[in-house]
């Protein structure tokens, strides 16, 4: 067990969103306050064992990340549109195919909605000894400064990349992130997705480095989300909200609000 920290913000129709893997809450700042502009509730979440939720829960991952987002939205008052970005937009996914009754909609910033073309076992080796100490902080903050976010630079990038590294130095936190990366799996993402009927806004970065072709993979994330609007992101990788907020805010907003009208 374990406690997982949020951060609400405005009055409203309910939005939750979830960061990536190895990011944080505040990511979506500027975006949630976009959002309570127009008149909604945003509650913005941290993953469990990343910024101030605790370590050491039992479970990590997409599933356990779905749980979490369900819980939220039950504590709050649903239903809500959930906002993700990498995994915590796996976990969107999987949030929806569990409770529709609780997700009105869905923003997804470069989802998973299955496993590279690699094996998935191979992915989590390599990951396991990048991060490992003593260079596993190093590592990860250089890989998510520079090939993450390839392309246009967020304003508050160095920052951003500051507050990751804080994080990840406090005691037990960089094993936590390691655990992490040894079990991340999206198959269930992709076992599930044909159940999910709420309507989705998949959004991925042209230059997005966790894709071998992001363009092809969007097209594939239509496929098997039929209906879902899409929008590939010029000058972006891996947090197109953040590096070309220009772009993808307008987008998000107007879905959102589209959404909302149709409750």
């Amino acid at each position: 067990m374990g406690r997982v920290a949020y951060e609400v913000r405005g009055d409203g129709p309910l939005v939750v969103t979830a960061p990536g893997m190895g990011d944080l809450r505040s990511a979506d700042t500027a975006l949630a306050e976009a959002l309570v502009a127009d008149g909604f509730r945003v509650a913005t979440l941290d993953l469990r064992g990343h910024g101030d939720s605790d370590a050491g829960f039992a479970e990590l991952g997409d599933p356990a990340t779905a749980s979490d987002l369900i819980a939220l939205i039950e504590q709050l008052g649903g239903p809500a549109v959930i906002v993700g970005t990498s995994m915590g937009a796996s976990s969107a996914l999987l949030a929806a195919a569990d409770r529709p009754e609780l997700v009105r909609g869905l923003v997804l910033l470069s989802p998973f909605v299955r496993n590279g073309a690699g094996p998935a076992w191979a992915m989590r080796l390599m990951f396991r000894a990048l991060f490992a100490r003593p260079w596993g902080v190093a590592a990860w903050l250089g890989y998510y400064r520079s090939t993450l976010n390839k392309g246009a630079v967020p304003a508050d990038h160095e920052a951003h990349v500051a507050e990751i590294g804080a994080w990840l130095r406090r005691p037990g936190r960089l094993a936590e992130f390691r655990r992490l990366t040894s079990v991340l799996d999206h198959a269930p993402v992709a076992a599930r997705i044909a159940e999910v009927r709420a309507p989705a806004l998949a959004i991925v970065g042209a230059l997005d480095p966790d894709f071998r072709d992001p363009a092809a993979e969007l097209a594939h994330i239509a496929e098997v989300l039929p209906g879902a609007q899409t929008l590939l992101v010029d000058d972006a990788a891996h947090y197109p909200h953040r590096q070309r907020p220009d772009v993808v805010l307008p987008a998000v907003r107007t879905f959102v609000a589209q959404v909302a009208a149709r409750a």
